[in-house]
């Protein structure tokens, strides 16, 4: 079976070492908190925005501002600052924490439309912190996406099981 890391860089089209490459620097001491506020703020302006209705559905019973916070939480301490959304939060765990939406390709690919707009769009962050966010996020989605359909093979498993068992 392909791991979850191999798929993620299959569908994504970003091998491993550029997904990581966030961790050949200190992003978060290059760009401090505040750059990580904005984009967060301007990726989720887009995403409630959206014009497409299943996409804004994905977030419906999301407040805006906890959204905004737990992104840049976690991306401040992936990215080499403190460990706020640990404190906060706990462990990230984010197959876990996205398992009650439904992370399809398509939905990846409309939030990486909108992560790729909030970053182009940003005059915080340098071009090169940029790359190698962008690789990492793209890579994350697709991540998320092996994770889903993992998902959907236990539970299709699981049920498969269960009429067993009944008949």
């Amino acid at each position: 079976m392909q791991s979850l890391q191999a798929k993620a860089s299959q569908w994504s089209g970003v091998d491993s070492a550029d997904a990581f490459a966030i961790d050949e620097t200190n992003i978060f001491q290059k760009l401090g908190l505040q750059a990580f506020i904005n984009l967060s703020t301007d990726f989720y302006t887009r995403v409630y925005e959206d014009e497409q209705e299943w996409f804004r559905s994905i977030f419906a019973n999301s407040k805006k501002e906890d959204a905004i916070q737990n992104q840049y939480e976690f991306f401040v301490q992936r990215m080499g600052g403190p460990p706020l959304f640990s404190q906060r939060r706990g462990h990230p765990a984010l197959i876990g924490r996205h398992r009650p939406f439904p992370v399809t390709h398509e939905a990846a690919e409309r939030w990486l439309h909108h992560m790729q707009q909030a970053l182009e769009s940003s005059s915080d962050i340098d071009e090169d912190s940029k790359r190698r966010m962008f690789n990492f996020f793209k890579h994350t989605a697709y991540f998320l996406v092996a994770g889903d359909e993992l998902k959907k093979g236990h539970t299709q498993n699981g049920t498969q099981t269960q009429t067993q068992q009944q008949q």
